[in-house]
């Protein structure tokens, strides 16, 4: 039997303000067309299909579209919810429910597999949804098999694969897991979800995942291969510049008669580049740069040692595409003994004031001699102005 592995399609995602549903669509059809010319039986979407728990209409619309496409290939779909989604809402499908499409959401049946069949036998598919602790937790109020209280999500992953080993022992033959959590094991530079990064997740411990011949997993957004049979399709579109240089695919699997027997990874089209240029801001703007990158989405970090004029009104005039732009000085002035209201307290005119300021918040740079002469002129103008009352 062939699978292809896809997760995290976070349908409805903005990037840096900007709609991504034609990028995506765009992806979605190339990886359609991959299910068909690689003959595939069964897809896989491990979580995270929608960006929000409420969907705008055009998102279903996609979601309706893709998944559609992929029925008439001739493949099985097999769905199921990931964090960013709402299980209710994703499993109301009835566009969706058809021979062939299956939408998987209840916790309570992640031990009752969808079977599908070929030349060897039986491959049993066990959809687990992902599995809030505080929310899942009314299901199971028994604990998990030794009595002991959900509390984790590692605990509530647990409970859920034993109740998978159960129905592999009652349902004998191949066996496939699909899930959405932070397995251990997880390379911390690729693409980590944002409530990953932000800690809000716990890591899952790899021997949780005994037992089935491949485990899809989602919810990180770069490709990962956590153990030959335990694997990260990732994000299909790159969804953040922290992503920029990771690839974008799925995961083809191939089970014989005894279990897993190959994965190869296919690569998915790039709608857009996303690049970091980095350097003063005339650098980052020049001929060159220009050139290389101007139907590219860009963070551009300019290094001068203040911060430049308009500097992204200036950056979208040559870069269209330009989504983000910071400003991290090269060079970082040492820390003065004197804090900021010390300086403030001490300085006697206007002017050292106002040195004292532009030092404070242009990390230790004070006034360029044209801001000097400039601040000279307002201040004698106010002085002339004063005596004039």
């Amino acid at each position: 039997m062939r699978i292809l592995h896809t997760s995290d399609w976070h349908i409805g995602r903005t990037f840096h303000g900007h709609s991504t549903m034609d990028a995506l669509a765009e992806v979605l059809a190339a990886l359609t067309a991959q299910v068909q010319e690689n003959e595939v039986d069964v897809v896989l979407l491990a979580g995270d299909v929608f960006d929000s728990a409420t969907p705008s209409g055009p998102a279903y619309t996609l979601l309706g579209d893709a998944l559609v496409a992929l029925h008439e290939t001739g493949a099985r779909v097999i769905v199921t919810s990931g964090n960013h989604d709402s299980a209710a809402r994703l499993g109301f499908q009835a566009r969706l429910l058809r021979d062939g499409i299956h939408v998987l959401t209840d916790p309570l049946a992640v031990g009752t597999p969808v079977t599908l069949a070929d030349a060897d036998g039986p491959v049993h598919f066990y959809g687990i949804p992902y599995l809030e602790p505080a929310i899942v937790r009314q299901h199971w109020p028994d604990g998990d098999a030794e009595g002991r209280q959900l509390r984790t999500q590692a605990q509530t992953m647990g409970h859920a694969m034993h109740l998978v080993r159960a129905g592999m022992q009652k349902n004998p033959g191949r066996s496939v897991a699909i899930a959405h959590c932070f397995a251990a094991g997880v390379d911390a530079t690729v693409g980590l979800e944002r409530e990953v990064r932000q800690g809000g997740l716990d890591v899952v411990p790899l021997a949780v995942f005994d037992g089935p011949d491949y485990v899809a997993l989602g919810h990180i957004h770069g490709r990962q291969q956590v153990s030959d049979r335990v694997r990260y399709a990732g994000a299909p579109l790159h969804y953040s510049f922290g992503e920029q240089d990771k690839p974008r695919g799925s995961w083809l699997v191939d089970l014989d008669a005894s279990g897993l027997a190959s994965v190869e990874w296919l690569e998915l089209p790039v709608p857009r580049r996303l690049v970091t240029l980095t350097g003063p801001l005339e650098q980052v703007l020049s001929e060159a740069s220009v050139s290389a990158h101007a139907d590219d989405w860009v963070c551009a970090i300019y290094t001068d040692a203040v911060p430049q004029a308009e500097p992204m009104r200036r950056l979208r005039e040559s870069f269209p595409f330009c989504a983000m732009v910071q400003h991290q000085p090269a060079v970082v002035a040492e820390e003065r003994e004197r804090t900021y209201s010390q300086r403030l307290h001490a300085a006697v005119t206007d002017a050292e004031r106002i040195e004292a300021f532009l030092e404070h918040v242009r990390a230790g740079h004070g006034a360029t001699e044209t801001e000097s002469q400039l601040i000279r002129d307002v201040l004698d103008e106010r002085v002339r102005a004063e005596a004039l009352v």
